[in-house]
């Protein structure tokens, strides 16, 4: 049953990951027709408001950077179907869907306090950089737009310029707009319960979903250069900025080609039919008789339908050229320019004195574009020819070349209004791909090695299935590397498990032989029995009750007191090198044999060190030599083999110093039978401060019921060890 449930698993959660898209498609199309139905339902009623961002914060602090940002671009790509200025302003919509969607991830919206401070910020955007944007793309003509008739005001009370009239009324448009707009998102976003907020955000996972802790790590990753999402989006910004200026720059050059075609042939077209108006055969009369003629009034009103015709056009003209200078025929007036009368003669400008010649033979004049006195003009002569064919005159007509440089500055900031709104709407797009696909899978991978841990059999199994639930999935080579991490991490979990375990198999081998070891050199003293047993029992009861005072906290570690207890049975090695008859002899030492006795210390010290130089980590065995060495040290410096003092001695052998002395008091020995228990504890109580370390040998006494403990075991052991042997001794022989 649970594995037909199981295979059940994957179907239903794509059909749950179903649902949830079109919940959300659904959703974000809503957002989309709020934007449209709002704004244009405004529009028509009058109101002079935008209302064409509530829809698109909507999707920003729900759906987060990407979908917002995308309902702000088809809000300005649909609208643009009524007026295809809307297009320009794509910008300004994903800048606000940007900020919508920070301002979201942070909390800002869910109270109301904090919704109404976000109000400045979205009026500089829609309202301040609207008006800048409007500037360059138009300048300030007080057209028919929301807040024309405002600015129309404030310029009228001539206390503002055009400028700053126009930015006062954008922006105090765009406060209110912003105003009701923020408090309609609050009051929608009110409305939507908490349950399905989560599913209308986008995500893309190729994985298990992350914790925002995790993502937040994700996003702001410490590393030793920069992050590897940082790389992807400066190589995507730079990518994008260098075609940018590339197709920028080509785009300027052949729009300024094509413009300065299309002014050339419009102050062409001008200049022809200017000069198709009169006859050549009458340009004395026009001259001579000027306004008193009723023929010269109608060519300078066909000139002036000619002029205003062509709005590009800021002087037509006709002059005749001759040598004493230029012979006014027609000279149109203009709001800055009162033209010349007819028969005047003015000098020729300095800039056509090289085309003098050509004038005078009558020959065709090549556009000329040059400074003059009246700024930088793009000039077009036509001639115009009596009934012979002889050029009599020119007709020309003139367009300021400011005009052309102003019509590339309005084309420039249009396609940098329409390249920055799709570089936010690119750049979002690729962040969000990248994070899915890339960062986030690393992350997740990062994070579960770094917190994968081998100090036990259960941590390593939480850890293989923490990084086996990633579930990474993106089908390229961040899901081999996953497959091929998981794979080795769980072999070398495998491997850790056999090590560990022929680890345990090597350390018991390895105690083994000390107490082996140990043994074979106790044994050649017939009377020690289990000595290095109890000792090493009597050193685990001291050391676990100085830690548990807190005594030595630096140096009473897990690590050392096992070292210090495997170790102990290894104090009294040295004695291999003393004889037998000395070792056992019933009777007080001599000088002499007390001597040799006293060199089975620095005779410890040269065995351990010599096995020490044999192994690469010399472990506990660092913990063996000061035991073998300084074990017969004393508190008060009169001990041997250095005559040490005080906490010169080093830690581990002061601790054996009273377990050893009270196993010798307590245990017959060859020379001596045994004290009693409380005699010998009194021994001990009297050489605290002398002959022990003080605070070690309370330490003893005071678990003077666990020392009694610890040897009425070792001496019931050693009881049934002896009957066994006797047992052994009296069974009857075969033969």
């Amino acid at each position: 049953m649970s594995e037909d449930m199981n295979k059940n698993e994957p179907a239903e959660v794509d059909i749950k990951i179903e649902k949830c898209h079109r919940f959300q498609f659904l959703f974000f199309l809503g957002t989309v027709v709020i934007n449209f139905v709002l704004s244009r339902g405004a529009s028509l009623l009058g109101i002079p408001l935008y209302l064409d961002n509530i829809g698109t914060l909507l999707a920003s602090i729900l759906g987060g950077y990407l979908p917002g940002i995308l309902v702000g671009y088809l809000n300005n790509i649909i609208n643009m179907q009524g007026n295809p200025g809307n297009a320009y302003y794509v910008v300004l919509s994903t800048l606000i869907a940007t900020a919508g969607a920070y301002l979201g991830s942070k909390g800002w919206f869910e109270k109301l306090s904090k919704t109404l401070l976000t109000i400045p910020l979205f009026a500089f955007l829609g309202g301040a950089l609207g008006s800048i944007l409007t500037y360059f793309l138009y300048g300030y003509g007080m057209g028919e737009g929301i807040s024309a008739p405002f600015a129309r005001r404030l310029l009228e009370s001539g206390k503002l310029s055009v400028f700053w009239a126009q930015m006062i009324s954008d922006v105090s448009i765009d406060i209110i707009d912003k105003a009701i707009t923020v408090i309609l998102v609050f009051i929608i976003l009110k409305l939507i319960p908490d349950q399905l907020k989560p599913g209308l955000r986008l995500t893309g996972w190729r994985q298990a979903p992350l914790s925002r802790e995790v993502q937040s790590y994700a996003k702001k990753n410490v590393t030793r250069s920069f992050s590897l999402r940082s790389k992807i989006i400066t190589i995507i910004s730079v990518i994008m900025f260098c075609v940018a200026v590339v197709t920028t720059f080509i785009s300027y050059i052949l729009y300024q080609n094509f413009a300065m075609e299309q002014y050339t042939y419009s102050c062409r077209s001008a200049a022809k039919l200017a000069a198709g108006t009169i006859d050549g055969n009458r340009v004395d009369e026009y001259m001579s008789e000027g306004d008193s003629s009723p023929e010269y009034k109608q060519i300078e009103e066909k000139l002036e339908d000619i002029k205003t015709g062509n709005s590009d056009i800021e002087y037509i003209y006709i002059y005749k050229i001759m040598d004493d200078g230029v012979h006014v025929v027609f000279d149109l007036d203009t709001p800055d320019v009162k033209g010349e009368d007819p028969g005047t003669v003015i000098e020729l400008e300095e800039y056509l004195v090289p085309l003098k010649n050509d004038f005078l033979t009558g020959k065709e004049i090549e556009p000329l574009l040059d400074d003059t006195k009246y700024g930088r003009l793009l000039t077009v002569f036509e001639p115009v020819f009596d009934s012979n064919g002889t050029c009599v005159c020119y007709a020309a007509a003139d367009i300021k070349v400011e005009e052309i440089r102003l019509s590339s500055l309005n084309y420039m900031t249009k396609v940098f209004s329409l390249f920055i709104g799709f570089y936010i709407f690119v750049l979002s797009l690729c962040i969000w791909l990248v994070d899915y696909h890339l960062i986030y899978p690393i992350v997740a991978m990062t994070v579960s090695a770094r917190k994968f841990a081998y100090d036990s059999e259960e941590a390593r199994d939480i850890s293989v299935e923490r990084l086996q639930h990633l579930d990474i999935v993106t089908g390229d080579e961040i899901e081999n590397l996953y497959e091929s991490l998981s794979k080795t991490i769980a072999e070398t979990v495998g491997y850790l498990e056999d090590v560990e375990a022929k680890g345990e198999e090597i350390a018991h081998m390895q105690t083994g032989l000390i107490h082996v070891l140990a043994d074979l050199v106790e044994s050649r003293d017939k009377n020690t029995g289990d000595h290095v047993l109890k000792t090493a029992a009597y050193v685990r009861l001291i050391l676990n009750k100085m830690r548990d005072k807190g005594l030595y906290p630096d140096i009473l570690t897990d690590d050392y007191i096992i070292d210090v207890i495997n170790s102990a049975p290894l104090h009294d090695v040295g004695k291999i090198m003393v004889s037998d008859t000395i070792l056992n002899k019933p009777g007080r030492l001599t000088d002499e044999e007390f001597a040799v006795m006293k060199s089975h210390t620095t005779a410890g010290n040269q065995i351990i060190a010599s096995a020490m130089s044999l192994v690469s980590d010399s472990g506990y065995l660092k913990e063996a030599k000061n035991l073998a060495t300084y074990h017969h040290e004393r508190w008060d410096g009169k001990g041997y083999p250095s005559g040490k003092a005080g906490e010169e001695i080093p830690l581990s052998a002061r601790v054996m110093a009273v377990a050893d002395v009270f196993d010798a008091l307590i245990s017959k020995r060859s020379y001596k039978e045994p004290f009693t228990f409380e005699k010998s504890m009194e021994i001990i109580k009297e050489g605290a401060g002398t002959q022990f370390d003080p605070q070690i040998a309370e330490i003893f006494i005071e678990a003077e019921d666990e020392v009694r403990e610890i040897s009425r075991m070792h001496e019931s052991m050693q009881s049934q060890e002896i009957r066994h042997i006797s047992d052994e001794n009296d069974i009857p022989s075969k033969t």
